[in-house]
């Protein structure tokens, strides 16, 4: 069998496991992750990766954010387009879902006003949508990510944050925080199309898909 046969052979398998998913439940066609039910679609997905794409292009800011290590998400330097590209936004996506569920769980209600707040507290530091854009998103997801930033603030400052990332009370509560992510997370029924990797409800993030070989219509179209 030649390597390029193997190679189809193999696209072939990733996506039929694509079809069926992992963990969480099985995938509709066409779905890059469900999550308690709300079905993430794949066009969603290349949509607003191909949208982030053209924005970030035009946005030094975007670029000298997502460089600095000190971004509050998974920033990275600037990379062409890939599958990473692809699941960093899926992980904000589903990251959106389990900040809702742990608003509602853990009663931190977030109003419109609340995420105005930090909107404004992030044009502040170089701009809300700059921000948005250096997670991987585009602009128009800016509210999404502020009501994350609102949900995770609010719950650490009911655990006892300061304000100060380098005081003792601030810490135990972020640590608290994290233990509420992973808690939250793990009571979900997330699943996540294998081409685009696993959910590890430990550390609340997407890994890496294990194989090195992508579906066969894997990419932006």
């Amino acid at each position: 069998m030649s390597g390029r046969t193997m190679k189809a052979v193999a696209a072939a398998a990733v996506a039929a496991a694509a079809l069926t998913g992992c963990g969480g439940g099985s995938l509709k066609v066409g779905s890059a992750a469900l999550v308690d039910g709300d079905r993430i679609t794949v066009s969603t997905l290349n949509e607003a990766v191909r949208d982030w794409q053209r924005e970030f292009r035009a946005d030094t800011t975007a670029n000298r954010m997502r460089a600095d290590p000190g971004s509050f998400g998974q920033g990275s330097a600037a990379e062409p387009l890939s599958e990473t590209d692809l699941r960093r936004a899926l992980d904000w996506m589903v990251r959106f879902r389990i900040a809702d569920e742990v608003s509602r769980r853990q009663n931190v209600p977030v109003s419109e006003g609340r995420v105005d707040e930090v909107v404004n507290r992030l044009n502040q530091l170089g701009g809300a949508a700059s921000r948005t854009r250096a997670e991987g998103l585009p602009a128009r997801y800016t509210r999404d990510v502020a009501r994350v930033v609102a949900v995770e603030d609010d719950l650490a400052r009911r655990f006892g944050a300061t304000g100060d990332p380098r005081s003792p009370q601030t810490a135990a509560a972020v640590q608290q925080l994290e233990g509420v992510l992973v808690e939250t997370a793990g009571r979900m029924k997330i699943t996540i199309n294998p081409r685009f990797g696993s959910f590890d409800a430990r550390r609340v993030v997407i890994n890496p898909a294990t194989t090195g070989l992508s579906a066969p219509e894997s990419g932006i179209r």
